[in-house]
C-alpha cells in the first residue's frame, strides 16, 4: 500500500531546464550523482513544487509560478530564511539547502530543500488508511495543536523579529486584501463591497500577544507519518508566512474547512477531509484552539469572514492569470465560480452575526 504523497508528469508550460539546475545544484551540494529526474507535485496554485531524484538522493525545488505575479509575493529568499531559522523551534520545517538568486538559471529564483516522505491529505481521507471516527478526532486534533504551537513560538529568539509589523496588521490586512483583490479583478468576477464595508466597520483591535502566521495552514500543507498516519512531520508552503494576529491566521484556515453538513455549492469547493466523520466543526475547531492556547474566543465572525475574503483575493489573483491566458492550468477555469460562492458565504455569515 503506497499512501505517499507521489508527484507527476510536469504541467504543459511549467517545465524546467534539467542540465542547467543540476550544473547549478552540483557547484553547491556534494555527493550529488547523475542528472535528476524531474516531476512535478499535483498541488500548487501558487509557488510550483517538483521533485528532484538523484541515483541516491531526493530533493525537491521550489519556484514561483509562471505569469504576472503580485507585487513582492513569491519571494524564495524569504521562505528559505523561514525554514532554516524556524527550524529549530518548530522542528515541522523541512531543511533548506540551497536559494539561487541568479535567474538565469531558470528564469527565476528558486530553492531546494529536504524532502519529507509522507502522507498529504487532499479531498478525502484514503480508504486504505482505515481510521475511525475517534481516529479522525485525534488526527485533526493533532493538526490544531501543531498551529497552537506554531502561534506560541518565540520568534524574537528565532531572529524573525524583522518578518512582519505586528502593530496595526488587523487594519493592514482588510486594506491590503482589499487593494489585491481589485488590481486583480477581472470582468467575470464579483465586488465584495458589503462585505468589505462589514469588514471596515467591524474591524478588532490586534491581539495583544503577535505571533508567526503562516497564513496557509491546511491539510495539504502537512505531511503525515506513513508508518503513524496520526502523526504530523512536516508544514509546507511558508511562502506567506508573517508575524501579526493569529486569531487572523485561524480565520485563514477556517476559511478552507469546508463541514459535512455545509450545503451541496459549499461542497464543490472542499480540497480537504474536513468533512470526514471525527472532523471537528469550524465552531469545533475554534473552541479547541482556544482551550489549548489558553485564551478566550467571544465571537469569530470577523475572524471567519475575513479569512473567507481574502481566500477570495488569492483566488482572484491566480483565476487573473487564467483570464489573461498566463497560465492554461485548466485547474483555475472555475475559481471565479468560486470566488462568488466565498462572497455569499461571507453574506450568510454576516446575516446571522451577533457583531
Amino acid at each position: 500500500m503506497t499512501l505517499t504523497d507521489r508527484p507527476g508528469a510536469i504541467r504543459q508550460g511549467e517545465e524546467l531546464d534539467a542540465r542547467a539546475i543540476d550544473a547549478y545544484l552540483k557547484a553547491h551540494l556534494s555527493d550529488l550523482q547523475g542528472e535528476p529526474q524531474i516531476s512535478q507535485f499535483p498541488g500548487g496554485a501558487s509557488n510550483l513544487t517538483y521533485l528532484l531524484r538523484y541515483a541516491d538522493r531526493e530533493l525537491v525545488l521550489r519556484r514561483p509560478p509562471f505569469g504576472r505575479k503580485a507585487k513582492s509575493a513569491h519571494d524564495m529568499g524569504r521562505e528559505f530564511r523561514i525554514l532554516n531559522q524556524l527550524r529549530d523551534a518548530f522542528p515541522y520545517c523541512p531543511q533548506a539547502f540551497v536559494h539561487c538568486t541568479d535567474e538565469s538559471v531558470i528564469g527565476a529564483e528558486f530553492y531546494v530543500m529536504q524532502r519529507l516522505d509522507g502522507i498529504i491529505l487532499r479531498a478525502d481521507l484514503p480508504a486504505e488508511l482505515q481510521l475511525t471516527a475517534d481516529q479522525t478526532t485525534s488526527l485533526c486534533k493533532s493538526f490544531i495543536d501543531r498551529l497552537v504551537e506554531l502561534h506560541q513560538v518565540d520568534y524574537q529568539r528565532c531572529g524573525l523579529a524583522d518578518l512582519g509589523k505586528p502593530d496595526g496588521y488587523v487594519a493592514r490586512q482588510i486594506s491590503g486584501w482589499s487593494e489585491r483583490y481589485d488590481n486583480a479583478r477581472t470582468p467575470d468576477a464579483p465586488g465584495w463591497q458589503a462585505v468589505r464595508s462589514w469588514l471596515q466597520e467591524k474591524m478588532p483591535a490586534d491581539h495583544p500577544r503577535p505571533a508567526i502566521v503562516h497564513n496557509d495552514y491546511r491539510f495539504d500543507n502537512v505531511i503525515l507519518d506513513a508508518n503513524d498516519p496520526l502523526r504530523i512531520i512536516g508544514v509546507l508552503d511558508w511562502e506567506l508566512t508573517t508575524l501579526g494576529d493569529p486569531l487572523m491566521d485561524l480565520g485563514n484556515t477556517l476559511a478552507y474547512w469546508i463541514e459535512a453538513d455545509d450545503p451541496s455549492p459549499v461542497q464543490l469547493m472542499r480540497r480537504q477531509p474536513s468533512n470526514a466523520p471525527g472532523m471537528l466543526t469550524r465552531q469545533g475547531f475554534v473552541d479547541y484552539y482556544a482551550e489549548r492556547a489558553g485564551i478566550e474566543i467571544k465571537c469569530f465572525d470577523f475572524y471567519y469572514i475575513y479569512g473567507l475574503f481574502r481566500l477570495a483575493g488569492i483566488v482572484q489573483q491566480i483565476y487573473y492569470r487564467y483570464y489573461h491566458g498566463q497560465t492554461a492550468d485548466k485547474r483555475f477555469a472555475s475559481f471565479v465560480q468560486m470566488n462568488a460562492l466565498l462572497e455569499q458565504m461571507a453574506l450568510g455569515v454576516i446575516a446571522r452575526s451577533s457583531l
